[in-house]
Parts: structure tokens; C-alpha cells; sequence
């Protein structure tokens, strides 16, 4: 799911009208403590796509799909993994075929039981119709190296079972399976994609409202009563409104008419936590930011290309930008990942070209010029509606003072514009990226993002050395062996910098003072079924 933060075409006051009208924060706020008709307003942002799991790979479609979608397994807060569809899941002896058994009962929001054909038919369709997700089903057989094709490897025994045979031993392939691409379908969605994508019938805690997505304005979640999984709302809903701005999400929060936020906006850094008074959030978070160089831009590809992208990671000020910028709520990158997932290297070989080095910079690009002079202005697309432009300036400002050429930030009017470029290959300039995992592992910042044909991979990056060290961390008989050999990938990362890494997010957040129970998990999203409102 590529980063994927941002807030659409809401202006503040219509936002208000919104959740008024859903029956929000103030009459909800009157029928008692942790009252289970009270509706919780949050921020998010219009789906790219129709919300089928297996086509999604942007948060706002993401954070949708968590809540109306429940896998074989689900993470906690604080990221461990509990079976949730799943009665059990077993590997044989090497983690080359697992048996899940699943819960008997579990049902879609439309009654209908959640079943084996579910799984593996959805999971079939992904990979046969190569969504943006399919990378997920690389590992099982009869997937090709992007995870199209025929998934042969998937076999129903029974009503309640199913196996996954694998082209080789992956030992974590269960910690993987609480990603939305390996949700279940309905049978009607199965029979009808269009119309499931539109009018999406889930198996989770909520489910969508009738007529409740409203298209650039809001979705209206309630919870769903066939749900009888671990995370059942303790609320009547959430209203999930896509913002144009950050800024307008953060008034609406001071003023009462947003109940939670997951991302402050840049000009409220400095002082959010003081307008809070304890109503916020400010902890590491599994969030890796950066910017990417598309393969195919002239002076970027070859021997050039590889001198031009160490000159511009060494001609960016991350320490300064980091700290005027973002007040500390991020910290500058050491590697491809984040410090909070198990087995985090800040010392990977080749990590040295993060480091601010402006006469390193100016020796690289000067190599660069005498194989093919640089002309043009160096561009980095952005999304104004996600609050990006105040560190896109800084870095094409630090880009330009050290290497004398014009650089500027391109922007965008709003996430999916810019997503949709990205995804038709049509831009034509570096862009900002990053990655909220999926599930907490290294392998999950890098596989999906750099391997060859993944679906996030945004740049269409191909290198045969770190497929291989991909496979083989892949099945590796531990976690920490896996880990190892991440580190190995991470040092082509470093050689041939698909994208320029920048720093790691906080997550940062608040919530106003009618709710309760408020949580941000490991990946920053607020554990919303939990969230009350006050009496």
C-alpha cells in the first residue's frame, strides 16, 4: 500500500454539515458514556480505486478496507499477529504448504457465510487480473515474479479449509496474511467486481452505509452486526471525510467538529501538542518517506543517472529539514525501513550517501555532466491537499543551493491526481513516495516496493541481484536470518537508489475532547472500533 496520506475535496464547513448530518459529534456526545450509537468523525482521503482488497495499495482506500474487510489474521497496536478469520494456521515441516482452517459461523455483512472458496477465489481473481496488489501472491504457486497468473498452489478441501502450497519455504508467510490483498470476497462480489467495488460488502467490524460513499465528500461506516471477530465497534460508526487541506481537518479539531485526526498539519508542529493539552499523539511509527526518480527520465538512467541520484541524496540537509520543518516529528533515514520493525540496521553498508555532504554532491554531479550535461529543472511531484509543500521547497532548495541548477516542487491538487500519473507512468518528474507497512516485517518495506514488477513499485526498478536476495530472504527458516540477508538487498538499495530515502514519520496525531479511548497502533492509523465518546 504505497504512501498514501493525503485529504480530498471537503472544505471545513461542509465538513461540519457532514457529520451533522450522519449524526455526529454533538447529539451523539448527549446519550452517555461510550454510548454504542455514538458516531466517531475521523479524516481520510477519496479511494483511487473501487475498494476491492486486492486493488488497493494507497491509504485512503486502505484505511477504508480495515475496517469493513477482516483477514485470517489481524495486528494488534502493537503489531503482533492473532488469528481472526482463522481457527488455525499450520505449516508443514519446512513453511512450504500451509493448511488454514477457518472459524466456522464468520459471515459477510450480507449474511452469507465466510467460507474457503472466499479466500482462495478472491485471491485467484487478484493474481489472474494482476490488481495493484497481486505482488502479495508472488510467493504461491503458479504466480509469475509480479504475482499474476493462475494460482495453482491454492486447493479448498473443504468449506472450512484450504491449503497454499508455495514455490519455497517461507517462514513468516502467516504474519503476511492480516494485509487487506488477502481478504475474502463475497460470492456476489466474486460474481459481480463492479458493483462489489462500488457497493462493497465486508466481513469486518463495519460495514458501508447505504448510499454511504459519497464520492469526494465522505464514506459513512456502521458497525456490522454479522461481525463476531476480537474488534467489534464499541461505536455506531465512523464517518471517515475526505479534507482538501490538513490545515481545515486541524481547525475542524480544535473546534470540536472532528473527533480524530491521524496527521497534524506542518503549520500546527510546533504548537499542537500545547492546543491538545494532552489530546495527542507523538510516537515512531512503522512510516519510511522519500522521493522517486522514474527509471525512464532523461539523465537518470545508466552510469549517470547513478552518479546524479547519489549527488541529490547528498545534497539534502535531512538534519536541518527535520528539525525546522517538522519540529522533530520526524527523524532523517538510515536505511529503507523503520526502527520500530524487529531487526532495524542504521548501519547498512552504503548508508553513507544519506548524509548531508554538499562537496560529495558537487564531485558526483560534476562526473554526471561530463557524460551527458545537465539541462532542464529538476521537479519533485506532491499532493497540496497532504501537506507536503513546506519540505518539498526545503529539499529542492537544498537541491538547488548545492548543485547551482533549478529544482522546484510540482504540485498537485490532490493525492489521486497524482497517483493516477504515477500509476499511468505518465509523470514526468521525481515524486514523493513513501510506505506505511502492511504488516510488521522488514521484507514488507522492500519487496512490494523494489522487486521487479511489484505492484508499488512506482519506479519500474528492475534488479536481478536483489530479486534473488529477495527470494532467499523470502525462505529464510528464521526471522532473524531473513533479516540478514534484507540487509544485503538494502546495500543494492543503496548502490543503485530506486528512490531517494528521507526520513522516518512520527506518527502525529490528536483527538478532541468528546472522545475516549483513543490508541494509535504501530503503523499510525487510530484503533477506531475501541474509540468512545464521552458522556
Amino acid at each position: 500500500m504505497n504512501l498514501k496520506k493525503t485529504w480530498l475535496a471537503v472544505p471545513a464547513v461542509f465538513a461540519l454539515g457532514l457529520s451533522a448530518c450522519s449524526g455526529g459529534t454533538a447529539d451523539s456526545a448527549t446519550t452517555g458514556e461510550g454510548a454504542s450509537d455514538a458516531i466517531i468523525t475521523t479524516n481520510g482521503s477519496e479511494p483511487q480505486n473501487p475498494l476491492i482488497p486486492a486493488d488497493t495499495n494507497e491509504t485512503g482506500g486502505g484505511k477504508i478496507l480495515d475496517l469493513i474487510f477482516a483477514g485470517l489474521v489481524y495486528y494488534d497496536a502493537k503489531g503482533a499477529v492473532h488469528n481472526e478469520m482463522a481457527e488455525k494456521i499450520e505449516p508443514n515441516e519446512d513453511s512450504s504448504v500451509w493448511t488454514i482452517t477457518l472459524k466456522k459461523g464468520q459471515k459477510f455483512s450480507d449474511g452469507t457465510e465466510v467460507k474457503a472458496r472466499n479466500f482462495v477465489e478472491a485471491w485467484k481473481k487478484g493474481a489472474s487480473e494482476a490488481m495493484l496488489s497481486s505482488f502479495f501472491f508472488e510467493p504461491i504457486q503458479g504466480a509469475d515474479e509480479e504475482g499474476a497468473g493462475d494460482l495453482t498452489g491454492l486447493e479448498v478441501v473443504d468449506d472450512y479449509t484450504f491449503t497454499v502450497t508455495l514455490k519455497a519455504p517461507t517462514a513468516d508467510f502467516s504474519q503476511r496474511l492480516g494485509y487487506s490483498a488477502f481478504a475474502p470476497l463475497p460470492d456476489s462480489t466474486l460474481e459481480d467486481m463492479e458493483k462489489g467495488g462500488e457497493n462493497p460488502i465486508g466481513n469486518g467490524p463495519y460495514m458501508v452505509a447505504e448510499n454511504g460513499w459519497e464520492h469526494n465528500a465522505q464514506i459513512h461506516l456502521i458497525p456490522n452486526p454479522e461481525y463476531k471477530g476480537d474488534n467489534v465497534a464499541k461505536n455506531g460508526g465512523v464517518d471517515i471525510i475526505f479534507y482538501a487541506s490538513q490545515d481545515a481537518a486541524y481547525q475542524d479539531l480544535l473546534s470540536g467538529n472532528l473527533d480524530v485526526l491521524d496527521s497534524i498539519p506542518d503549520s500546527a508542529f510546533a504548537t499542537f501538542e500545547a492546543d491538545l493539552s494532552g489530546r495527542s499523539v507523538n510516537q515512531a511509527a512503522a512510516i519510511f518517506q522519500s522521493f522517486a526518480i522514474p527509471q525512464k527520465l532523461e539523465h537518470f538512467s545508466g552510469e549517470e543517472g547513478n552518479l546524479r541520484r547519489q549527488a541529490l541524496s547528498y545534497a539534502i540537509d535531512r538534519d536541518t529539514i527535520t528539525e525546522t520543518i517538522f519540529s522533530g516529528t520526524r527523524t532523517p533515514a538510515k536505511d529503507f525501513t523503520s526502527p520500530v520493525v524487529d531487526g532495524y540496521n542504521a548501519s547498512v553498508k552504503g548508508s553513507e550517501v544519506l548524509s548531508y555532504n554538499p562537496e560529495k554532491a558537487k564531485e558526483l554531479w560534476a562526473k554526471a555532466d561530463a557524460i551527458s550535461p545537465w539541462s532542464g529543472t529538476f521537479t519533485i511531484g506532491y499532493n497540496s491537499d497532504g501537506g507536503h509543500q513546506a519540505w518539498v521547497d526545503a529539499v529542492t532548495n537544498s537541491i538547488k543551493n548545492t548543485l547551482s541548477i533549478d529544482a522546484v516542487g510540482a504540485p498537485y491538487p490532490d493525492f489521486k491526481s497524482l497517483r493516477t500519473e504515477v500509476t499511468n507512468r505518465t509523470i514526468t518528474g521525481a515524486f514523493r513516495t513513501g510506505w506505511q507497512a502492511d504488516y510488521p516485517g522488514k521484507y514488507n518495506f522492500i519487496a512490494p516496493l523494489y522487486g521487479t514488477g511489484a505492484g508499488s513499485n512506482d519506479t519500474d526498478y528492475s534488479s536481478a541481484e536483489l530479486d534473488s536476495l529477495l527470494r532467499e530472504s523470502a525462505s529464510a527458516t528464521s526471522t532473524e536470518e531473513s533479516n540478514k540477508i534484507l540487509d544485503q538487498a538494502q546495500e543494492v538499495l543503496f548502490k543503485d537508489l530506486p528512490v531517494i530515502p528521507l526520513w522516518y514519520s512520527n506518527v502525529v496525531g490528536g483527538w478532541s475532547e468528546k472522545v475516549d479511548n483513543v490508541v494509535f497502533n504501530w503503523k499510525s492509523v487510530p484503533v477506531y472500533n475501541q474509540i468512545t465518546k464521552k458522556a
